[in-house]
């Protein structure tokens, strides 16, 4: 037999068997299938608090919001409607903070638990401003002096700049680690610092008498609905869940 001849059935030393590829595609495509459903399920979670509490938030003040005494008792279900829509918040920012756990856990322990800590407490503080807000209702309904009301109007909304005013300092933390990491854009995540900044320093004027915050939450309102597209349609980027991407470079706008 020459030198050269090989049998059939032997393989060169540095072929790789053939019966390690579908396990590594199926590892792969594993990776992808959980990325992309963790992705899109924070998306949805971001989507959704905006146009809940949004929604809410026009419903109630087309009641509250009103010059002179409170019409309660003629618009009690729109206010109802609303408070519930706001108090969906709650559960909808807990959830971002769940499932943000995992995946900034493997960029820094100390963002991942200050991220699930500071948005559970700023949806606690909003829930709690929201139920200020229902007490109008018995109020009104007892027949207790307008000024009890305006009282809890006034609890509310205390506490809704207080949790504002958290959201952005953990918008920007947020935003900080997502842009360490690379898992979103990097104009995207500077996008998202600079808009959570201005959220929270128009929040802190109002508590100050300088009603400038609803100006000032533009863009960090617009940043979360864009992100929140973003995560649905793209995804994080595959170093989210460890995965090594194989795809073409992006070009550096996107980077």
């Amino acid at each position: 037999m020459a030198v050269h001849d090989r049998p059939a059935t032997e393989h060169p030393a540095t072929d790789r068997p053939a019966t390690d590829r579908p396990a590594t595609e199926h590892r792969g495509g594993s990776y992808a299938r959980r990325r992309m459903v963790s992705s899109r399920l924070i998306g949805a979670l971001f989507l959704a608090g905006f146009l809940c509490y949004g929604v809410g938030f026009a419903l109630v003040t087309s009641v509250v919001g009103k010059p002179g005494l409170l019409p309660v008792g003629a618009h009690r279900t729109t206010l109802v409607v609303g408070a519930l829509l706001m108090l969906v918040n709650m559960p909808v920012d807990i959830g971002k903070g769940v499932l943000f756990f995992p995946i900034l856990d493997r960029h820094g322990r100390r963002t991942a638990l200050a991220y699930l800590m500071m948005i559970s407490a700023e949806a606690v503080l909003l829930a709690i401003g929201v139920l200020f807000l229902l007490m109008v209702i018995p109020l009104h309904d007892r027949g207790a002096d307008p000024v009890f009301a305006l009282l809890a109007l006034d609890a509310n909304n205390l506490a809704y700049q207080i949790g504002e005013s958290l959201l952005g300092l953990v918008g920007i933390l947020l935003c900080a680690g997502l842009l360490r990491s690379r898992l979103i854009p990097r104009y995207l995540a500077w996008w998202g610092a600079g808009g959570y900044a201005i959220l929270m320093c128009g929040n802190v004027a109002e508590l100050f008498g300088r009603h400038i915050g609803t100006a000032l939450s533009i863009p960090g309102g617009l940043f979360e609905v864009v992100l929140g597209v973003w995560l649905i349609v793209r995804g994080f980027r595959p170093a989210a869940y460890g995965e090594h991407s194989h795809a073409p470079a992006e070009p550096a706008y996107l980077r």
